[in-house]
């Protein structure tokens, strides 16, 4: 594989470990300070990745919100949001979801080859799709987001992404926000799925920092050998 982006996981949890309970409505576990600290490090990324499910179930914009930070990115010659990315098996994806209309960011979709027809005619001309293998491929598609001048890479979920990516050692720190109740749910998506982690009981991760914002706890979590190099540089 060659080189890839600087990857950082930003979510959400519950003390029992969920991204969100069973019900429609999505469950908001991170405050207003916490969604700030959030803004300021897709502010500082070139590009930011989910899943389709979030697409459909959040309706996320990702978008950097603060305009002083939009204003930053400017001055430094970038856009003033980082570029949007999904990754989708089936290509099932709403060309009306805020992810595709709201703002003027770059817009990627990583489709799996069989569901790469489906999301080109659905999409149109609102993204750029390209084809990912089958399944879609994670390092293939990390490598291309750097050759196209993605070098720090923000991911906001899902939870199978998450999984596949600590699973296959392509993720670098962790920020994890842990939110001040339970949900308690056998069908509430939870932070992983089943897998084999680099980082288990012979090989813990790296807590690098603990920060209380509001009534959520910040945990910021190293998982690879290249955030050891990131943090002695700063």
């Amino acid at each position: 594989m060659g080189e890839r982006p600087y990857v950082v996981l930003s979510c959400s949890t519950s003390i029992d470990g969920c991204l969100d309970d069973a019900s429609s409505q999505r469950l908001m576990l991170s405050n207003d300070a916490d969604f700030d600290r959030v803004d300021a490090t897709r502010a500082g990324c070139d590009a930011i990745m989910v899943g389709a499910r979030t697409v459909r179930r959040d309706n996320p914009r990702l978008l950097v919100r603060c305009p002083d930070r939009r204003a930053q990115r400017l001055a430094r010659g970038v856009p003033e949001t980082p570029a949007k990315v999904v990754l989708t098996g089936r290509g099932c994806l709403d060309p009306d979801a805020a992810f595709f209309t709201c703002g003027d960011a770059e817009r990627l979709v990583y489709a799996a080859s069989p569901g790469f027809g489906t999301a080109r005619e659905r999409l149109g001309a609102r993204a750029t799709v390209l084809d990912a293998g089958d399944p879609v491929d994670l390092g293939l598609v990390l490598a291309d987001l750097y050759e196209r001048g993605v070098e720090r890479l923000m991911v906001e979920g899902g939870q199978t992404m998450h999984t596949q990516l600590i699973g296959e050692g392509l993720a670098d720190e962790l920020h994890l926000s842990v939110a001040p109740l339970f949900v308690g749910e056998a069908q509430a998506p939870r932070l992983l799925g089943a897998g084999r982690f680099p980082q288990d009981r012979g090989r813990r991760a790296l807590l690098a920092e603990v920060r209380q914002i509001g009534d959520v706890v910040l945990l910021r979590y190293g998982l690879s050998e290249r955030f050891d190099r990131e943090a002695l540089a700063g």
